[in-house]
């Protein structure tokens, strides 16, 4: 039986900041609340705000003319995302999107201005915050780049393993259901290259697919796929 959907609390990324600036952010914060399917910003709206998960599930993606989508991130529970603009004209450049009912947390850039003034261990923890944020892009675009999509493939595989996996025995159950146009999505290709590379893991006994549920069979086979260099948790999620 597949368990209960629920992200691995050591992939999140705001465990950079400590309790009180977690309570300082907190304590700044005006709740909103989103219904699965809508939309929390679009590609080109001026956004000057970050934004703190504090229910749900929250996906960030670019999509083109012609209807093509690149999945960049899922954001879940005490995620923190958003860009920290350095001008009052900053415009968001993909979309983000409730993939469940969510409960966010919206922080003006003012306010992240004023603790960044104010008080120094949330500047340093803030810091790390956000070069923590480019490395997890940096890393998902090397992977995209260099090699190939089945490279690329096997690396979303180990991701969705640190973000959503349960270890049962020497096995990894994937506890979030993806189709393979979402896993196509995740990679930018087409769904039937997933169909056809996902069928030759099966083949190569790396992984089980049943009615959109992933079981990982072989992690260490898919690691040597991407050439994985053992990056942190935090940095090697979905």
């Amino acid at each position: 039986m597949i368990a209960e959907v629920k992200a691995n609390e050591k992939v999140v990324n705001t465990h950079f900041l400590s309790k009180n600036s977690m309570d300082e952010l907190k304590q700044r914060m005006n709740t909103i609340h989103l219904r699965a399917g809508e939309y929390l910003y679009s590609e080109g709206e001026k956004v000057n705000k970050l934004f703190y998960l504090v229910k749900g599930t929250i996906t960030l993606y670019k999509s083109n003319d012609e209807g093509k989508v690149l999945t960049l991130n899922y954001y879940t529970k005490d995620d923190m995302f958003g860009d920290y603009m350095s001008h009052d004209d900053g415009r968001a450049m993909e979309n983000a999107k409730a993939i469940e009912d969510s409960v966010i947390g919206v922080i003006e850039k003012q306010e992240i201005e004023m603790l960044l003034w104010r008080n120094r261990e949330f500047s340093i923890e803030f810091t790390k915050w956000v070069s923590y944020s480019q490395l997890l892009t940096q890393t998902k675009l090397r992977d995209l780049m260099f090699f190939g999509k089945n490279g690329a493939l096997a690396s979303v595989l180990i991701r969705m393993t640190n973000t959503y996996g349960i270890k049962n025995d020497e096995k990894w159950d994937i506890t979030k259901k993806f189709t393979h146009d979402e896993i196509a999505c995740l990679i930018g290709t087409p769904r039937e290259t997933v169909t056809r590379i996902i069928n030759q893991y099966r083949k190569d006994g790396l992984v089980a697919y049943d009615k959109g549920y992933i079981t990982i069979l072989n992690l260490e086979g898919l690691r040597s796929i991407c050439k994985c260099e053992d990056c942190p948790i935090q940095v090697c999620r979905l």
